[in-house]
């Protein structure tokens, strides 16, 4: 949006530090796995952005269990599950195996890796987390595709977006607007590679800043927005340059266009 896409610092945090980051000003927004909730926002005086990835937990565990794709609760009788005690995440799977009548035993693990190194020692049978972040285990960890991830409909909602201080309201709306702009201009067929407008659209004429000065009452430059397409892509082309490597398919789940019946859309511009 300032015309470099690389003029940018990315400061990799743990999950523990990501909110005095933010409250601190060591970093200007967090974009990192944080979900949506109504304590973040009120409690921690932090505000979100737009929903960026629909996530939801999920479960991973081995094919030799035996568990697979299909899998659901039903299938962890007698299973070790890794769970960071007290948590949400816990609480999740005991109420799901209280449901499903079967039994299970918590592996304590501590918040960051420590999950993941005793499930690949097997300590525990099944590991729990974000259902993006399991994949993004298993494709850099798995590479005999004996890990198997499910259930198919997550145990939880998990939105996950951009987060910045409750005092910036400018910054607020610029952020939300930057990521407006590349799911509008994805729904236009407006990429960085094609930058041609569709014909008699005045909405993307907005959008590239050839009309009326809608970035510049942001305090940015007129062309801010295409300057984002232009560099970095619309939303789809984030989306495989980023996620589809990992093996995270979008099309006909919540993280596609609302046109292609997903929860991906943007309020209008103008």
């Amino acid at each position: 949006m300032f015309g470099d896409a690389n003029a940018v610092e990315f400061v990799p945090l743990a999950a523990v530090d990501r909110f005095e980051a933010v409250a601190s000003g060591d970093v200007d927004v967090l974009f990192r796995t944080t979900t949506w909730t109504l304590l973040r926002d009120g409690q921690l005086r932090m505000d979100f952005g737009p929903t960026t990835f629909y996530d939801g937990q999920q479960l991973m565990g081995r094919r030799s269990f035996p568990l697979d794709e299909r899998s659901t609760v039903a299938d962890i009788d007698g299973a070790v599950v890794c769970a960071v005690p007290g948590t949400a995440s816990e609480q999740n799977i005991a109420e799901a195996a209280s449901a499903a009548g079967v039994s299970v035993r918590f592996e304590p693990v501590q918040p960051g890796t420590d999950a993941l190194e005793k499930f690949q020692r097997g300590a525990c049978d099944v590991m729990t987390g974000d259902g993006a972040g399991l994949v993004g285990n298993k494709a850099v960890n798995d590479p005999g595709d004996e890990w198997v991830i499910f259930p198919q409909t997550p145990l939880s909602r998990e939105p996950l977006g951009p987060v910045y201080r409750s005092d910036d309201s400018l910054w607020g709306d610029i952020v939300s607007w930057v990521v407006f702009s590349t799911i509008i201009a994805e729904s236009k067929g407006i990429s960085s590679t094609n930058m041609t407008l569709p014909p008699g659209d005045s909405e993307a004429a907005r959008l590239m800043g050839l009309e009326g000065s809608l970035a510049a009452d942001l305090g940015l430059e007129g062309d801010a927005f295409a300057q984002v397409i232009r560099q970095v892509g619309n939303y789809g082309e984030i989306y495989e340059r980023n996620l589809a490597p990992l093996g995270l398919i979008r099309s006909s789940t919540l993280n596609d266009l609302a046109e292609n019946g997903g929860l991906l859309y943007a309020p209008p511009i103008r």
